[in-house]
């Protein structure tokens, strides 16, 4: 019986600068990582918490005035929650209105169904986005 032997990697070769051989913002052999647009992030974190995928309150942190109040409202009758697959945001586009504010508009399919969802993004004093307003196509605002 022949025992089974392990592996060492050899160990990666240094970079004249001293490090280990790394690109810009990754490790070795990887490809950096593409920030996304603020109004992107948003759109996929909406889209998980009016799925059903995700609960109302991992939105607490990334929400301003009445946002939150509309997210408690809408959420529980899952708008986008589809039988087939995960529904996808298809497209998200914004415009700025005005400085540290974001208005943004997306299309998610559910299923055969194609929705629309409009949010409204600004920017605090501590330069992070959070959501000021979220509305969907066909349903009442709370």
């Amino acid at each position: 019986m022949t025992t089974p032997m392990t592996t060492r990697r050899p160990a990666a070769p240094r970079h004249p600068a001293g490090g280990a051989g790394t690109r810009p913002g990754g490790r070795a052999g990887t490809a950096p990582r593409r920030v996304l647009p603020a109004h992107v992030v948003f759109a996929e974190r909406l889209l998980a918490v009016l799925s059903g995928e995700r609960p109302v309150h991992w939105m607490l942190g990334h929400t301003v005035g009445e946002a939150y109040e509309q997210l408690v409202h809408l959420a529980p009758a899952t708008p986008f929650r589809s039988s087939g697959p995960r529904p996808v945001l298809q497209r998200c586009h914004s415009r700025v209105p005005a400085e540290d504010t974001l208005e943004a508009c997306a299309t998610v399919t559910t299923g055969d169904r194609v929705r629309a969802m409009a949010f409204r993004l600004e920017r605090g004093r501590d330069r992070r986005w959070r959501c000021a307003a979220v509305e969907l196509d066909g349903l009442p605002n709370p």
